[in-house]
């Protein structure tokens, strides 16, 4: 553990800047019309029917009813649950918000793959999110604990489909109906919010790298695994160590040190690896990224938000060389320090008005991502499309999407291994109806070429949906 600790410092040789930090992606602190700061403790804040907070005068001028004195209404309340008679607001002033949220999806492989017959799953999670706000409690500013707790089941369609890549990124758990505490840490920031730091059981992707405003978490976006990350990042979730700096308001620098022994995938269940991390061999996974955010550069006030990534890693574990064995007389072949680098982009191309909080608009979003051929069965990774939030007039928070993402199989396994290997390639179009603020349905159609990267793999076509309930 020393190492991964060690690691980590040697990796981001940083020092904070004094000016004021940047903006971060928040729960929403502002009146969404004036952008004088809410404070929800005093019971001076007004919400309209889509979500946006607004403080007491221009909630009036709206004829918007305080919190505290709206009676609650399943169409208009953040949560499906409410207030829960005040309660939820005491334990947020005092540091204590706890959200559920559930997550299902059911799935249906109309054609191809490996299988139609009865090709059909429901798969769901329910999060149980737990935040604990120090600054708050005891006074520790800039202090906070999370811990989620995850419930899931059913593996998903993809035993159906014989994808390389889930239709369903959420899906494929160690088994059905399991129960663990899914990410832990303890998250310091410092300077302004200059700095942050993690420590805890962490997760690389969707959380800390190679995240993605258009292209992001299942439960926000895109249902298919390929495009929620780059698919040449090695998956990790353990113990581990995060740092991010900004040192400007356009620019940071962020590294993060995960033991990779608890497990390959996001999937792994237990309390972090404890029995890994602090006994045996003392490895770690390591991953750097450098983000732009041209709007914010001085005189770039006029560009519309975008996000510009690079990225590589480092994996020391020795992994098995894609050679011919000869029929198995030849000697297995290991590599260790296995490297590769990422690259990655949102960008809004076009927006309806000119309010800043409002998301309205067209945005765009590639991915690429580069895998050494000989120990990686994926060497090219690549996704690219588009999103669009209210395109239909009256539906502002609806949001459309479409992208296509390709896995490239390495050259060097398909002529040592797999001569009938070559790529595998998935369209996704969903519409994401915003129902209330608390419930989304988002049908979803999906087409795999080759699945599973085969030449003879028959295309499969998949239609689901997925509805999201915030309690």
């Amino acid at each position: 553990m020393k190492n991964l600790i060690l690691a980590l410092a040697v990796l981001l040789f940083v020092a904070p800047a004094s000016a004021a930090g940047p903006e971060r992606e928040s729960p929403q602190t502002c009146c969404h019309s004036c952008g004088v700061e809410l404070l929800p403790q005093t019971g001076d804040v007004v919400y309209d029917k889509e979500g946006n907070g607004y403080c007491g005068p221009c909630g009036s001028k709206l004829g918007l009813v305080p919190e505290k004195g709206r009676a609650y209404d399943i169409l208009t309340a953040k949560k499906l649950t409410g207030d829960w008679g005040q309660v939820r607001t005491d334990l947020e002033n005092v540091g204590v918000k706890y959200s559920p949220l559930f997550i299902g999806h059911y799935q249906f492989n109309f054609r191809g793959g490996v299988n139609t017959h009865n090709a059909h799953e429901s798969t769901g999670r329910l999060f149980h999110n737990l935040e604990f706000d120090f600054e708050k409690m005891f006074g520790l500013k800039g202090a906070t604990f999370f811990a989620r707790i995850n419930q899931s089941w059913n593996d998903g369609i993809n035993r159906h489909v014989g994808a390389r890549v889930p239709p369903y990124w959420g899906s494929g758990s160690p088994g059905d109906k399991s129960q663990d505490l899914d990410k832990w840490w303890w998250r310091q920031r410092l300077f302004d919010n200059r700095l942050e730091f993690r420590l805890g059981k962490l997760v690389n992707i969707i959380d800390l790298i190679d995240q993605n405003v258009y292209a992001k978490a299942y439960s926000v976006t895109f249902m298919n695994r390929a495009f929620s990350h780059n698919l040449t990042v090695p998956t990790t979730k353990g113990l581990g160590a995060f740092a991010k700096w900004w040192p400007v308001d356009w620019l940071y620098v962020e590294a993060l040190a995960v033991d990779p022994d608890y497990g390959q995938t996001t999937c792994s269940h237990g309390w972090g690896g404890f029995d890994t991390a602090f006994g045996g061999e003392d490895r770690f996974r390591a991953f750097w990224e450098f983000g732009l955010l041209p709007n914010k550069i001085p005189g770039g006030e006029s560009l519309l938000p975008g996000h510009y990534r690079f990225g590589w890693w480092l994996d020391p574990q020795a992994k098995a060389k894609f050679i011919d064995d000869l029929g198995g007389l030849r000697a297995e072949q290991r590599r260790g320090g296995d490297v590769g680098w990422y690259l990655s982009f949102d960008q809004m191309v076009w927006k309806e008005n000119n309010d800043p909080k409002d998301k309205q608009g067209l945005g765009l979003f590639a991915r690429y991502g580069f895998a050494h051929q000989d120990v990686n069965r994926v060497n090219h990774f690549w996704s690219a499309g588009a999103s669009y939030q209210g395109l239909i007039p009256s539906r502002d928070k609806d949001v459309l999407g479409f992208g296509v993402a390709q896995s490239i199989l390495s050259k060097t396994y398909r002529h040592n291994i797999d001569s009938r290997a070559d790529r595998e390639t998935v369209y996704e179009l969903y519409y994401s109806i915003k129902v209330t603020p608390w419930c989304e349905i988002a049908p979803d159609v999906q087409v795999v070429t080759n699945p599973g990267g085969g030449k003879d793999a028959r295309d499969a076509l998949i239609g689901g949906v997925r509805v999201k309930i915030v309690f």
